[in-house]
């Protein structure tokens, strides 16, 4: 890629985690970027990290990545060479053992590496290590601090949280929630293996799976289990029906006779995260296209043609490619690895004792090689009717996300029709549960840049809020606006404000924005400095329902 969309889209939420959440330790990664390796480029993690965000922590490299420079990058003829290009880049320590920088030392008593160049890094690790009070007297790593709960109730029920508010209704017919009575077929191949409900780097899946004898390690609801908790064993039925990516069709047979007794299915199907090839999500287990793997588009079919209404849940690691069958399920789920809690946050969803909340952070393509993989995308990207014969629209967008409760958006108002490049813009809105039941809503601002420069996103997410509304609950919700948050690279490649005309658009997805309001910047073109507004900052004040004298504001703080 370009340094103006590395610098716009990708580096932006690690100036974030650097300049807003003050991170102590940084990791580089194996990329190239235009040809440079991450492990050797002193513009990014000295340039950039240090002297223009200002990070004083520690730089840690990702394992073997700096004797990747000499065996993959080949940008090192030793590892040696490897070792100085690393550390004079700004990489103070090598993972996970010392290769490449066993030289270190020769280096500085040959002249080849700076003694100073040496205690910059030395310095920083022992800095980092002394505020930890890794170096104070008596210091045990062993004995510090007694044993560990690792999974303590209090972590148990964040997990819990986290999956709830986690897992995103794509579609529903009406058959979610399940009727109480109901008897449930639960099929597919991520129905009854928790492994599948936790990423590549969770214990179970990371380590354990040299050692099978020893479980899981902690306990994991599956959702089959999280399904028997909800409606009793005798109404819930579970047949496998496919491995994840093996080509067995032999359970398929099975697993239709069990959704034909059924009065509804949920099929379970996704993905098993492993690494390097051992899974089909993690790292090192990349996906020729998005089609679910293995032989489970096959059991979809079977199930689907049964007539029995059925919920898909997919549960994998990347956004699968269900629109070859989208319109004939009855409701679909996604839920991202949900971890230990999931089965029963899916299954509390699926009862209707939980009302789902999530948004999708990425579009679910409708055909297997959908493309863009995100929003982010200039005119020429996105549907072009006459232009292209392909259209590049997800099958359900970024932010897209349902509820069992209603909302609408309304009274979109802002406090300035112009604004200098230095200024600020309020723009408020109310949002109103119109539905039967109480409900979260995450409302979201988009920019729309009309005019520019230089090629700019037909829409870029620069604010949004959760909102938790009772049934016929009202919330006005005011976004503060910094003009550096329309800032953008520009053709000179200096990060700019430029004055013209900006249309905010408010609602509950990339492709459902009911609401405009536009605004004009004035002025000149403002080079916008180090330390720019990255954070659009949002209030919400509830709004008294009929015949309540209720008052009150929140703050919900800073929010991309």
């Amino acid at each position: 890629m370009g340094p103006r969309e590395f610098e716009d889209a990708i580096l932006a939420p690690f100036e974030m985690a650097v300049r807003e959440g003050a991170v102590g330790s940084v990791m580089n990664s194996y990329s190239d970027i235009d040809g440079v390796p991450a492990a050797s480029n002193p513009d990014l993690l000295t340039g950039t990290l240090r002297d223009r965000w200002g990070f004083t922590g520690t730089v840690v490299s990702d394992y073997s990545a700096v004797s990747f420079l000499e065996s993959m990058h080949r940008v090192a003829a030793t590892l040696e060479e490897a070792g100085l290009l690393s550390l004079s880049a700004g990489v103070d320590i090598e993972l996970p053992n010392t290769q490449a920088y066993a030289g270190l030392a020769a280096a500085v008593r040959s002249g080849a590496l700076p003694a100073e160049t040496l205690d910059r890094a030395v310095a920083r690790t022992l800095r980092q290590k002394i505020e930890l009070g890794l170096l104070d007297e008596g210091y045990d790593p062993a004995t510090e601090g007694g044993p560990v709960e690792l999974d303590s109730a209090r972590n148990r029920d964040l997990a819990l949280r986290v999956a709830q508010e986690s897992v995103v209704l794509l579609r529903n017919t009406g058959v979610l929630p399940l009727p109480p009575a109901s008897t449930v077929a639960v099929l597919g191949p991520c129905a009854a293996d928790a492994h599948t409900f936790m990423g590549c780097y969770a214990f179970p899946n990371h380590v354990l799976p040299r050692y099978p004898d020893l479980g899981l390690g902690v306990e994991v609801v599956d959702l089959v289990s999280g399904l028997v908790a909800e409606f009793g064993g005798d109404r819930v039925v579970h047949a496998r029906g496919v491995p994840v990516l093996e080509l067995d069709r032999s359970g398929i047979p099975e697993a239709v006779a069990a959704a034909l007794a059924a009065d509804v299915v949920v099929l379970a199907v996704g993905d098993r995260a492993g690494l390097f090839g051992l899974g089909t999500s993690g790292e090192g287990c990349d996906a020729a296209d998005l089609t679910l793997p293995g032989a489970q588009v096959d059991l979809v079919e079977a199930v689907l043609a049964t007539g029995t209404p059925t919920v898909l849940v997919v549960v994998s690691g990347r956004p699968y490619a269900v629109g070859a069958f989208a319109q004939r399920c009855a409701a679909i789920v996604q839920a991202f690895m949900p971890g230990e809690e999931g089965g029963s946050a899916v299954a509390g969803i699926l009862s209707g004792r939980v009302n789902p909340s999530g948004k999708l952070p990425v579009g679910v393509p409708a055909q297997p090689g959908g493309q863009p993989g995100t929003y982010l995308v200039p005119p020429l990207g996105w549907f072009s009717d006459g232009i292209s014969n392909l259209d590049p629209r997800p099958l359900y967008p970024f932010g897209h996300g349902l509820s069992y409760t209603t909302f609408a958006m309304s009274d979109l108002v802002l406090d300035h029709a112009e604004v200098p490049t230095d200024g600020v813009v309020e723009a408020s809105v109310t949002v109103t549960n119109t539905g039967p039941r109480a409900g979260t809503e995450v409302v979201q601002v988009y920019l729309d840049d009309v005019h520019a420069q230089v090629t700019r996103p037909v829409k870029e997410l620069i604010g949004f809020a959760r909102v938790d509304l009772d049934a016929g609950d009202s919330a006005r919700l005011t976004f503060t606006i910094h003009m550096d948050r329309t800032s953008f690279t520009g053709v000179r490649l200096r990060r700019i404000v430029e004055p013209g005309a900006m249309r905010l658009l408010v609602g509950s997805s990339s492709e459902d924005l009911p609401l405009v309001a536009t605004f004009t910047i004035v002025g000149q073109v403002r080079q916008v400095p180090e330390g720019r507004v990255l954070t659009t900052p949002v209030r919400i004040t509830p709004l008294d329902p009929p015949h309540s004298h209720h008052d009150s504001t929140t703050d919900e703080g800073a929010r991309r």
